[in-house]
């Protein structure tokens, strides 16, 4: 397992592409078990959770292959599978989005119930509610989702929840609509770009969607679908953070290959807090633009909710607050959509943010300087807030369960390196832990240490006695009694 070594303080400079979508990439992926021919997709990162879901895939029958152009060539070979296995399913929570390409082809889904991120409650109730409505019979046994159809019909599927709609689960019932008898209409769909590049490419495969990017999806059934090719749009999570980068820096980074369009929210709040952001659109006409983060020396505090599209993502509330920790005054982040996305807040108080919660929301008293600590991953998205953080802080850093990270951010700290930042990727080992992150603890203060605590420490006992430890996290004697040796463990 690896972790990041950062050493902060240094302001971004330079360009760095936003890479292709991955919360888009990964439901078009899926839809590839629908089509009669090759699915041609260009832009597909290189990601953990995209590896992950093409072994997915391979288990359903579906070989994938990168092509020398680096695109991603996906067709079904074996189109009698339909069991998607719970040991990849619970690696990652969009694995769900086989279900309805699988029921809609294959007239049978045996799906594992989905993991991923620890980020609060997501349950697929609604995308089980908009399969049933077009006909399926579904039922959960032994952790496994089992829906069967021998023809879906269209109808009218409504698939608002308490919290909005649900992107997968509009992906799920898109899928399935597309290939059942009669026509569909989906209100409270959601509306987010993923969704409509997932139904851009249903319809270059022969489908007949209309209304995308609106909450009201209204899709005529086709008999089959055929092969497709496809240009996978930018992540707009992925610019976010990199705008943030920047500015959390105070540098000056050109970030290029994004969609404005898909950024409103994000754009809005960083004006708000004071960032200066040049826009310069493609000469050539495409919805492609490059963004330009001049420095900023002084940040303002706002208050910012995170909400479905086309407000702030969620899956930006963790880099924002890393943000406005750094702020001049207080600010507020709720998340309506997650409302318990906020482990990051603990390790964000550990790099010396001052931030506490107050129900949905957490209160953010900017600080004048962050410094370096060891800190811990929760999720994907607290992974990134994590090095935003650490990067702008004082000394060094060590941000461990980065795994979380490589699932949605292709080679990030290479990027981040080449725009001026120092980010390490070593083995999680205590041997690995810069020297100023080790506990150093006085004997006169504490009556325990006499050196840094290290991989050979000497503990000096309050009897006078002297006892070496081969290890950081071995125990210590008992304090005490004469010739006592029973062991109790030290706490960094």
């Amino acid at each position: 397992m690896d972790m990041f070594v950062v050493r902060g303080g240094q302001p971004l400079n330079g360009r760095v592409r936003v890479s292709g979508s991955k919360n888009a990439a990964l439901p078009i992926m899926a839809a590839s078990l629908m089509a009669d021919g090759p699915v041609i997709l260009h832009d597909v990162p290189r990601l953990v959770d995209v590896r992950t879901l093409a072994q997915l895939l391979g288990t359903l029958g579906v070989v994938s292959e990168r092509q020398a152009d680096d695109s991603l060539r996906l067709e079904v070979i074996d189109a009698t599978p339909i069991v998607a296995d719970y040991e990849l399913v619970r690696q990652m929570r969009a694995s769900i989005c086989v279900l309805g390409p699988l029921l809609a082809r294959r007239g049978k889904a045996i799906v594992s119930l989905p993991g991923g991120c620890n980020i609060g409650d997501r349950p697929i109730d609604l995308h089980l509610k908009g399969l049933s409505a077009l006909g399926a019979d579904i039922r959960i046994e032994r952790g496994y989702v089992i829906a069967t159809a021998k023809r879906l019909r269209g109808s009218r599927v409504f698939l608002g929840g308490s919290f909005g709609s649900t992107v997968t689960g509009t992906c799920n019932v898109l899928a399935a609509a597309a290939l059942a008898d009669g026509v569909t209409t989906i209100e409270s769909a959601a509306c987010e770009p993923e969704v409509a590049d997932y139904g851009r490419l249903l319809n270059a495969m022969g489908a007949r969607v209309e209304g995308l990017g609106t909450p009201f999806l209204r899709i005529e059934g086709v008999q089959s679908l055929s092969g497709a090719e496809h240009d996978v749009i930018p992540d707009r999570i992925e610019a976010a953070t990199l705008l943030i980068a920047g500015a959390i820096t105070r540098g000056e980074v050109v970030v290029e290959n994004v969609c404005t369009a898909h950024l409103s929210a994000v754009l809005d709040k960083l004006n708000d807090v004071g960032i200066r952001i040049g826009i310069s659109e493609d000469s050539a006409g495409s919805d492609r633009s490059t963004l330009h983060v001049l420095p900023t020396a002084d940040l303002k505090p706002t208050e910012c909710s995170a909400l479905p599209y086309p407000g702030l993502p969620t899956d930006v509330q963790a880099q924002f607050m890393a943000l406005l920790s750094r702020a001049d005054g207080i600010s507020v982040v709720t998340d309506k959509v997650f409302p318990d996305r906020f482990m990051h807040v603990a390790e964000l108080v550990r790099l010396g943010a001052t931030i506490h919660r107050e129900g949905q929301s957490a209160i953010v008293n900017g600080v004048d300087r962050l410094h370096g600590a060891c800190v811990m991953a929760s999720d994907l998205r607290a992974s990134a807030a994590l090095v935003l953080a650490a990067m702008a802080a004082d000394g060094e850093s060590v941000i461990r369960r980065i795994y979380h990270l490589d699932r949605g951010y292709e080679r990030l700290e290479e990027r981040l390196n080449a725009l001026g930042a120092d980010i390490q990727r070593v083995e999680d080992s205590a041997e690995n832990v810069p020297a100023s992150l080790r506990l150093t603890q006085p004997a006169e203060s504490a009556g325990l240490l006499t050196s840094t605590f290290n991989s050979a420490a000497i503990i000096k006992l309050e009897n006078g006695r002297h006892v070496r430890v081969d290890r950081p996290e071995s125990a210590l004697p008992t304090i005490g009694g004469s010739g006592s040796s029973a062991n109790h463990g030290v706490t960094r």
